[in-house]
């Protein structure tokens, strides 16, 4: 999986644009700036969008392709970045210790799916935010009619809400639903795609 992600991020165009994804663009902007995590980040584009909009970021993601394109832009930038490298599994952050985290198109193998997104639920402070936008388990369709709208193969890596409102029950949703978009993401996410989109808040105990 490593290989894959290296031979996308290594290319010299941005796989999947340098704009950041507008859901998270959009809901970043809820509230006050703090402490946030992008797993499965990537090349970066929403980790500069985020510092840019005054966060303190900690990305992560199993690529050095990706992680030193993303160092290098936030360098142009005069930005401040923390991009750990690694498989999330493996990476130790302290519980409750994010005030956000995004999960964009962030999906993992079927058998550590459920232990990752417990694993994300659980660093996030309570009354922090989860953002999420991810294929749906319907996204199979829009796939098969056009392959160029990316996304997994494996169903069993897709999202569906019953799995969502299990595994984050923890957590107040003002957003979760699943709707079909038009996705125009750089060259791997172009196309009608049914998407699951989250907003959610860690409950205060």
């Amino acid at each position: 999986m490593k290989e894959f992600w290296n031979q996308r991020y290594g290319a010299e165009d941005f796989a999947y644009g340098r704009r950041p994804n507008r859901y998270f663009a959009a809901h970043l902007h809820d509230v006050e700036p703090g402490k946030i995590l992008l797993i499965a980040e990537g090349e970066g584009r929403n980790a500069i969008f985020a510092a840019q909009n005054g966060w303190d970021v900690c990305a992560c993601d199993l690529s050095e392709e990706g992680q030193e394109k993303a160092l290098a832009w936030a360098k142009k930038e005069g930005l401040d970045l923390r991009y750990d490298l690694g498989d999330f599994g493996a990476l130790d952050y302290p519980k409750e210790s994010f005030d956000a985290l995004g999960l964009v198109y962030a999906h993992f193998p079927p058998h550590l799916k459920v232990d990752y997104l417990r694993k994300a639920a659980n660093l996030i402070k309570p009354g922090g935010l989860l953002l999420l936008e991810g294929f749906a388990k319907g996204h199979t369709v829009y796939q098969e009619k056009n392959p160029a709208v990316g996304g997994p193969k494996n169903v069993e890596m897709l999202f569906d809400k019953e799995e969502m409102l299990e595994i984050f029950s923890d957590f107040e949703f003002s957003i979760l639903k699943e709707e079909v978009i038009e996705l125009q993401e750089g060259l791997y996410h172009n196309g009608e795609a049914e998407v699951l989109r989250i907003m959610a808040q860690k409950k205060v105990n």
